[in-house]
């Protein structure tokens, strides 16, 4: 099961407080029943709308405590990581049927933000390019991950930069690791031209140091 699904379901399970009292076998059920609930979720901004719910998440994961954030700040990363997971989810299939994939990363997750960083960068595209001169830096680990599975990876500057990337029509598919803005700005250019996206959101964001899971960029790749 992938990690969106399990996300999932660990928020109901939490929700909910208990397992069903009765069986049930949703095999016979087709995939786009399921897709229709998610889409019928987003466009309603019924993940929005469960304050209770999502206050009862963040007080049993002691999300305030751990963030520093106060409750509205704290339920708005709520509310927009569970979004993230539903559009993950409810793009999944096009995605994985797509040939022609892009991975873009957060430049700001950089080991160094000085001159010890060798990467390249091109203002023709505009992107940097990993030259691999740091092995526990985490864009040189995901830029690996990326390529291997046949990916081509761009280290962008902004978000602003996607655009002109994929306006040459290149690719079909694209998974992001940004903050939650900047993937909410990348759907809407993705919309626009009709590729498939999967986002994987910071869990440090910043101007510099930011950091991503990289276990979960390899189960969205």
């Amino acid at each position: 099961m992938r990690k969106s699904y399990k996300i999932v379901n660990c928020f109901w399970c939490v929700v909910i407080g208990v397992p069903y009292p009765f069986n049930f076998d949703l095999t016979r059920v087709s995939k786009a029943f399921f897709r229709e609930i998610m889409r019928v979720t987003y466009d309603y901004n019924m993940h929005r709308r469960m304050g209770e719910a999502v206050r009862h998440l963040i007080e049993k994961f002691r999300i305030r405590e751990i963030t520093g954030l106060d409750l509205t700040e704290a339920i708005q990363l709520v509310e927009d990581l569970i979004e993230i997971h539903i559009k993950n989810a409810m793009n999944r299939e096009r995605f994985e049927s797509a040939s022609r994939k892009a991975l873009f990363l957060p430049h700001c997750s950089r080991k160094y933000m000085d001159n010890r960083c060798k990467a390249r960068f091109d203002p023709e595209i505009p992107s940097y390019f990993c030259s691999h001169c740091s092995g526990d830096c985490l864009i040189h680990q995901a830029t690996l991950l990326g390529e291997k599975r046949g990916y081509d990876v761009y280290i962008l500057p902004g978000g602003s930069c996607i655009k002109k990337i994929l306006s040459k029509g290149k690719y079909d598919a694209v998974v992001g690791v940004a903050c939650g803005m900047e993937i909410n700005m990348a759907e809407k250019i993705l919309n626009q031209l009709g590729i498939a996206g999967q986002a994987v959101p910071l869990i440090r964001n910043g101007c510099a140091n930011t950091r991503f899971s990289i276990e979960s960029l390899r189960e969205i790749l």
